[in-house]
């Protein structure tokens, strides 16, 4: 069985901060950083660059936007499969989906 959802929304937002994350706590993408939320099916992570970021990324490497997110969601997906979770893409693509697993690792 899952974890008790709110309490898995906690677990992730405080894997993520513990890893130097910047949480972003509007629902409506007006500040940049990581917003995690619950989703029917576990606990959705978007992800906003703040505008300067984005320009400085796009003068300096010409990489696109995407590129830059497929970056952050590698190293969110890595963080949060390194400590047992199952990481998809959500079901639009555009954001990660977290599951909670009933077979994490137990303690020796």
């Amino acid at each position: 069985m899952s974890p008790a959802l709110p309490e898995f929304v906690s677990e992730v937002k405080h894997a993520l901060t513990q890893a130097g994350f910047h949480l972003a706590e509007d629902a409506d993408n007006r500040h940049p950083g990581l917003r995690v939320m619950p989703a029917p099916s576990g606990v959705l992570i978007k992800w906003t660059a703040s505008d300067g970021f984005t320009a400085l990324a796009a003068a300096r490497s010409r990489s696109s936007g995407d590129a830059m997110k497929a970056i952050v969601q590698a190293a969110v997906s890595g963080l949060l499969v390194q400590l047992g979770h199952t990481v998809t893409e959500s079901p639009d693509g555009a954001h990660l989906l977290v599951m909670g697993n009933s077979s994490r690792p137990s303690d020796p």
